[in-house]
């Protein structure tokens, strides 16, 4: 058997759209395999397709040389396929040993099983204690248990979508052992990632797709990062260029020993933050997710009032109390990190969406109450165009696009406001190498024309990229801002651990 996986000639349609157009490809056994593509190149539609939650429309799969129907994910997992997902399908209130069991087959004494998540855990360096409630653990923990709970089922084939998004370096070099011990073992890694760094350093090859099709097979070793982006977008990638402020201007953004309750049994509470962003700066605030990045960015928003206006001040003017929209129209925007549902409404067309954020703050949108439809439709093509939003349709629903896709609308519409704050939370979450160096740029340069940016971000590499001083967030205490240049990722990984903690009224050393 030469190969473990093959696709041949698979086409999928969805509608007038070929998600996928004649797409054929081999996996070895024991191989890592990535594959690279821009937002909306078909990557996510092939691998539901293998996973078997969905079915291609022409073409086949073979696994072991046999021609096979994937009808669903329980039969892929028959077959010894594994997926573990980009968002994780876990229940807060259960245990890691329960949580388990509920994606096993057949009947089994948890006691045992308990026993076998401990060894198996272990024994891949990513350990679990089977009865911790899923509520206290780390993302990267709860990482593991979806690895786990694959590797339980000893897979064939296990398929991996953005895996480092949510880990701290050190996590990240944790999960490279052990996916290079599975490919030795001879189980077969799909890898799915934007980070082409990593993609060098762990896999053996990478398909190439583009507008659904397969444009290249290479051996990322043999290539750079630059080489691999050109060929995943055509062409030249724009070079983000960052040179850094000297943080001299006015403070546009204050937070003065914030303070917010945990509003929910699984939320974080905010300890005394405390930070300053500047006209012309970017700040960055680093962390592992759910260590309070959503509660700062809802404080910061106006979403949950503050118990002192003066816990946030926007150019002078303490806001504390104020709402979303009075903030707006002190000149802030805001980003959050869910796009559908938060960011967009789903069933609302594009130029819908752009009035949702500036309908109290542009008369050229909403005058005297009434909503200029035309106004908003040139707002959103402007938006689409510069930020080159793929879609299948003039102004289609929110909900049509990819989620890189409606990131880059999203992003774009506040950008396109050139607000005096900006807070963004994941700026280019799951956004393609082309389209998150625009996107960083855009806030570059936003911020040298006197804007005071705040990016919330897991991303190190956009971190590094795009900030002038470093902040970090764990367990609700955010750290002192560094500048950029006088950290290294070990050392923010320091600080996401909680190196910088306040505990039982002593400081924590620091990093």
């Amino acid at each position: 058997m030469e190969y473990l996986l093959e696709a041949l000639d698979v086409t999928k349609i969805f509608g007038t759209l070929k998600a996928n157009d004649g797409v054929t490809l081999q996996v070895k056994p024991g191989e890592i395999h990535a594959f690279l593509g821009e937002n909306g190149a078909g990557k996510s539609t092939l691998v539901k397709m293998i996973y078997g939650a969905l079915q291609p429309t022409a073409g086949e799969f073979r696994w072991m040389g046999k021609t096979v129907t994937i009808a669903s994910p329980a039969a892929a997992r028959r077959l010894g396929i594994g997926m573990v997902f980009q968002h994780f399908s876990l229940f807060d209130a259960l245990s890691v040993a329960e949580n388990i069991a509920l994606a096993m087959p057949g009947t089994f004494d948890m006691k045992k099983l308990s026993g076998r998540i401990a060894r198996v855990s272990k024994e891949y360096g990513l350990p679990l204690e089977p009865t911790a409630i899923v509520a206290d653990l780390s993302v990267g923990e709860r990482q593991r248990i979806e690895i786990v709970r694959c590797l339980l089922q000893e897979p064939k084939l296990l398929i991996m979508d953005e895996p480092t998004a949510v880990l701290t370096p050190q996590e990240a070099d944790q999960l490279f052992l052990t996916l290079a011990r599975l490919a030795k073992e001879g189980c077969a890694v799909i890898y799915i990632s934007h980070r082409l760094e990593e993609v060098k350093r762990l896999c053996h090859n990478a398909t190439i797709l583009r507008h659904g099709k397969v444009v290249a097979n290479v051996d990322p070793t043999k290539e750079t990062a630059s080489s691999l982006a050109k060929l995943m977008v055509g062409g030249d990638i724009h070079v983000v260029r960052a040179a850094r402020k000297d943080g001299k201007g006015d403070v546009r953004l204050k937070l003065d020993h914030l303070k917010l309750q945990a509003d929910g049994p699984f939320a974080v509470e905010l300890k005394n933050v405390t930070l300053d962003v500047k006209a012309g700066e970017v700040v960055a605030i680093a962390g592992v997710a759910g260590n309070g990045q959503s509660e700062l960015f809802d404080a910061v928003s106006g979403e949950r009032a503050l118990a002192k206006d003066s816990m946030l001040v926007i150019d002078g003017k303490p806001m504390g109390h104020d709402g979303v929209n009075a903030r707006r129209n002190a000149g802030a925007a805001f980003v959050p990190e869910e796009r559908l549902g938060h960011g967009a409404v789903p069933g609302f067309r594009l130029s819908e969406n752009v009035i949702l954020t500036r309908h109290s703050s542009d008369q050229k949108l909403v005058k005297s109450g009434m909503v200029q439809k035309g106004g908003a439709a040139g707002v959103s093509e402007r938006v689409i165009k510069e930020y080159d939003v793929r879609k299948g349709k003039p102004d289609p629903e929110a909900r049509a696009l990819s989620g890189g896709n409606l990131q880059k609308f999203v992003m774009g519409r506040e950008l396109d406001r050139k607000p005096g704050v900006l807070v963004v939370n994941q700026p280019t979450w799951g956004v393609d190498a082309g389209a998150s160096a625009t996107i960083r740029q855009a806030i570059i340069d936003l911020a040298r024309q006197g804007s005071a940016v705040l990016v919330i971000s897991q991303d190190l590499d956009e971190i590094f990229e795009v900030a002038d001083r470093i902040a970090v967030i764990s367990r609700g205490q955010l750290s002192e801002a560094f500048p950029a240049g006088d950290l290294s990722a070990e050392k923010i990984g320091l600080l996401m651990a909680g190196s910088h903690e306040v505990r039982e009224g002593h400081h924590a050393a620091r990093a």
